[in-house]
């Protein structure tokens, strides 16, 4: 069942039992590993999401993002050299307007995904809205505001961690993240848009073959889609 934006009057302290903290240790190192391996390539990436904020559940993805454009060689090669295998391999791109991404998935639970153009500010802050961290970060057991897809901000606590609506508060809540109002503005129209309408899909997702780069895969599409060469002018 799809989550739905929470009403702007909730407010909430969760406290964490013995069996979250270990789940969120669990997702945490799973994403240490492939964070570890990148940076052998000299790759920096974040997680971003539940296993940022803290507030996992069994069913949590670990999804890691390198913000730079990347050369999708050597973001394989760093996979492949940890043994960590890739199960499939996609091009993604949300609307005409937004950046065409390179998803590896390495499992179910794990995606690797960087740009192949470049991201606007709204792009890039999707992130931080959502909460990211690095690799210090996540050594340092830190964790990170975020706000998740009820649209609701979890502030990590010392047993766990307050959650309220931005509903309202966006200007506020862009404050306390770093980040634009617009951004904020931005995500909660989307995600108040999928409650009332449901998911439209996306504009671009083409799985690549076991012989395709990314970059190949992008050419091709850029040289039959005319949005996807506007976009990638811009």
């Amino acid at each position: 069942m799809a989550v739905k934006p929470t009403k702007p009057a909730d407010y909430k302290e969760v406290t964490y039992n013995s069996e979250r903290w270990t789940l969120l240790t669990k997702f945490r190192d799973k994403a240490k590993e492939v964070m570890t391996a990148l940076e052998s390539f000299h790759l920096q990436s974040v997680v971003h999401g539940s296993i940022a904020r803290g507030d996992v559940k069994k069913t949590s993805d670990i999804d890691i993002f390198i913000s730079e454009i990347q050369n999708s060689f050597s973001v394989e090669t760093a996979l492949e050299k940890a043994q960590i295998p890739i199960n499939s391999r996609w091009i993604i791109q949300a609307t005409p307007n937004y950046a065409m991404k390179a998803h590896i998935e390495v499992n179910e639970q794990i995606t690797v995904t960087f740009p192949l153009m470049q991201m606007r500010r709204v792009e890039r802050e999707f992130y931080q809205f959502g909460g990211e961290a690095n690799m210090n970060q996540l050594k340092a057991n830190l964790r990170i505001s975020g706000v998740d897809k009820r649209l609701m901000l979890i502030e990590p606590t010392e047993k766990g961690h307050n959650e309220s609506s931005v509903i309202g508060k966006e200007e506020i809540t862009a404050k306390i993240l770093g980040i634009s109002a617009e951004t904020v503005l931005d995500r909660v129209h989307t995600l108040q848009k999928r409650d009332s309408v449901g998911r439209t899909g996306v504009f671009v997702k083409k799985e690549l073959s076991p012989d395709e780069t990314f970059e190949l895969a992008l050419k091709k599409l850029s040289e039959n889609n005319p949005a996807v060469r506007r976009r990638m002018k811009k």
